[in-house]
């Protein structure tokens, strides 16, 4: 079978079923390809590496004929697989490698539900909100069962103590961020942005949160790394909090 270039296939005439699904993927991939976000200014996991894994995801997901919706839906799923794997599996141990493999996957269709929206042009408001829910809730929640698992591995109480406090802190940035972007104008954008810029916010990646899930193999190497991730992530948050106050109180008043 001679398969033709992705370039030379129309998406209104490329068949459909499962004898077509490599066409289609083709199509799909080089089509994603050429509509990617811009990456400066963005966390070095995200950029490289989820963004790639979800462009894959989107174009499977686009051979399959999924809507955007139901990866969306694939995304939370998965991610609250990752959440029962913590609170029930006998931690500390390998069990943590399936929770944070099951949590990037997740994140991987996180990403391929926005990028497949693009792709077949079904972007909507209502999507964006149910992105935004499924947002909302998965990182307060994983921080909340990694409190849990604590809990039941008799983990110090400073640590649950810390866990709660990220949830919180993760709730209130993610809702204070995505609240500053609808009553300012976008600010200065990033796209000039050098690539060490990407690595200097690698610490406040959600990826880097879902890679050191693994930790809890050694459970006291996980506290020490938690602990400074959610030190940075506090830090970070209170810089980003202070500049969006100073940028909103700059704004004439509704």
């Amino acid at each position: 079978m001679i398969v033709p270039s992705p370039r030379t296939l129309n998406p209104d005439t490329v068949p459909t079923g499962l004898r077509a699904w490599r066409p289609r993927y083709r199509l799909g991939r080089s089509r994603l390809r050429d509509a990617q976000k811009s990456g400066a200014g963005v966390p070095a996991y995200l950029r490289w590496v989820n963004r790639g894994l979800g462009r894959q995801a989107a174009a499977v997901a686009y051979t399959l004929g999924l809507t955007p919706g139901a990866v969306t839906a694939a995304s939370a799923l998965v991610s609250l697989a990752a959440i029962v794997v913590l609170v029930t599996a006998p931690l500390p141990g390998t069990w943590a490698v399936l929770a944070s493999v099951l949590l990037l996957v997740g994140y991987a269709l996180d990403s391929a539900d926005g990028q497949l929206a693009r792709l077949t042009g079904t972007a909507s408001r209502a999507g964006e909100w149910l992105d935004h829910v499924v947002d909302a809730v998965r990182l307060p929640l994983l921080h909340a069962a990694l409190a849990w698992a604590l809990i039941r591995i008799d983990a110090p109480a400073w640590s649950v103590a810390v866990a709660l406090a990220f949830a919180v802190l993760a709730s209130s940035w993610f809702f204070s961020q995505t609240l500053a972007e609808k009553l300012a104008p976008p600010e200065r954008s990033a796209s000039d942005a050098p690539a060490w810029v990407s690595f200097v916010k690698l610490p406040y990646d959600t990826g880097t949160l879902y890679l050191l899930v693994i930790a809890l193999i050694w459970l006291p190497a996980f506290l020490v790394l938690y602990t400074a991730l959610f030190a940075g992530t506090l830090v970070v948050a209170a810089g980003s909090l202070r500049r969006k106050y100073r940028m909103l109180a700059e704004q004439p008043a509704p």
